[in-house]
């Protein structure tokens, strides 16, 4: 006697329920988010253009005297970066602190004038980056993004297996039926955007965890190395390149956030840690014009930024997160001397290193211009329709007054395959893992419940 065929599709559409319930609205926010921050330049463009363009003229004041127009209006402001003009029509900028504030500041570059400030932690773009990575929340952001992203991938595989066709025809699998209404018409909309964006929300999903502060940071202490021999010669702190970096603002790139800072002071490095100098204000002696020459003669790609050091061992950092990644620079100057510390280029990166790179800038739109843009906002609609369609299949399907909860039947083999799966993805994704445990046993919980309920009935 052959045995009955044994389906385990209601345990995939369990698990992608569960999944789905949890991601759905971390879905909605990271497209909403992510469109904003896609479309920088040009919403930067139309709601700061008095701010950002200039009329040009013969001659180009100098960084340091730009400064000092800046601290003649501000003159109680601390400086803690400036980004040059990146072509002629454009402003430099400061980012100044004032009264607990961070502030962007815009100066007309050939006749000194202030255009005016603007909030740095506070405009659309700086609020959408930090809401798009913890969330406003800090670190319990961070790892709910996380794992949100983690139950994502969940989310894909088991959305794949419930598409399968299993014989049935292309309508409702491949294209919607469009003539269909109501609960069909959203489970063919939700199926096969599902499908067809499910390889780009993996990308999506996988490059966007490169930021994140758990598994993020272990897949960069893995992958982002550099030869030894590099600062064998550079007295260096405890500091990382990757301080400088923030959930609003991206100063340095990916690649080389794992890499130390460098120390100014060249043979009095050793001396200043001894003495506690390390602690004291930077009072660097060469000028900001000479760090701006310094990143010219090096060919550094117009649209770097220059952090100054904020003690009497930092040093100046010249940095470009360049919309090319081949274009990367990373450049950390003496504050004393003018001696270039250290000099990392895209070429300096591993091999992951590079393809993490390429995979950010195609995440953020930015590789190849307009077209980039548009394919990652097909993207972002794409997961908008499929999670929006998913929350009213499960509205309109759901008993009244009732959870909903997928049925599952109690006489299923194991299904080793998807414990496979389940096993190395929680393996790969940690906070996916005991997240996952946890759903597991709240759903024995409860079966065993209504299992009691039911038979006392």
């Amino acid at each position: 006697m052959s045995k009955p065929n044994v389906s385990f599709y209601n345990l995939a559409w369990r698990w992608h329920f569960y999944a789905g319930l949890f991601v759905a609205p971390f879905m909605i926010m990271l497209s909403l988010t992510g469109m904003v921050y896609l479309f920088k330049p040009q919403l930067d463009s139309l709601m700061y253009h008095d701010l950002l363009t200039v009329k040009p003229a013969h001659h180009r004041l100098s960084a340091d005297e730009q400064q000092q127009r800046v601290l003649e209006a501000y003159p109680q402001a601390l400086i803690s970066k400036y980004l040059p003009p990146a072509h002629a029509e454009s402003s430099a900028q400061f980012v100044i602190k004032q009264d607990g504030r961070e502030v962007n500041l815009f100066i007309d570059p050939y006749n000194g004038k202030v255009l005016g400030t603007q909030d740095a932690m506070n405009n659309l773009q700086a609020m959408a980056r930090a809401i798009h990575g913890e969330l406003l929340i800090g670190t319990v952001g961070d790892r709910l993004i996380e794992m949100a992203a983690g139950w994502g991938i969940v989310l894909v595989v088991s959305g794949v297996y419930l598409w399968w066709p299993r014989g049935r025809s292309s309508a409702g699998v491949l294209w919607p039926r469009i003539s269909a209404r109501g609960r069909v018409l959203w489970r063919d909309l939700h199926a096969v955007t599902g499908f067809w964006g499910s390889v780009a929300l993996l990308f999506m999903l996988l490059s966007g965890m490169t930021w994140t502060g758990l598994w993020g940071k272990v897949y960069a202490d893995v992958w982002n190395t550099f030869p030894a021999a590099m600062w064998n010669d550079v007295p260096t702190s405890e500091k990382q390149a990757g301080d400088l970096n923030n959930a609003r603002v991206q100063t340095v790139p990916w690649a080389v956030e794992n890499t130390p800072m460098p120390v100014s002071g060249g043979d009095h490095a050793e001396h200043m840690h001894h003495t506690g100098m390390s602690s004291a204000p930077a009072s660097p002696t060469i000028t900001l014009q000479r760090v701006v020459d310094i990143a010219n003669e090096r060919k550094v790609e117009p649209g770097y930024s220059i952090t100054p050091p904020k003690t009497a061992d930092g040093v100046f950092t010249v940095s470009v997160f360049a919309d090319d990644p081949r274009n990367d620079a990373t450049l950390h100057v003496d504050q004393y001397t003018g001696k270039v510390l250290a000099d990392v280029r895209y070429t300096d990166y591993s091999a992951v290193s590079k393809a993490t790179e390429l995979g950010v800038m195609l995440h953020e739109g930015r590789m190849f211009g307009w077209v980039n843009q548009l394919l990652i906002l097909l993207v972002c609609l794409m997961v908008l329709l499929s999670s929006v369609s998913g929350i009213v299949i499960w509205w309109k399907r759901r008993p009244q007054n009732r959870f909903g909860v997928p049925p599952l039947r109690h006489d299923l083999p194991r299904w080793k395959i998807a414990t496979a799966v389940m096993i190395v993805l929680g393996i790969a994704f940690p906070l996916v893992g005991i997240s996952m445990l946890a759903v597991w046993l709240l759903d024995r919980i409860a079966r065993s419940r209504f299992a009691k309920s039911a038979a006392t009935a």
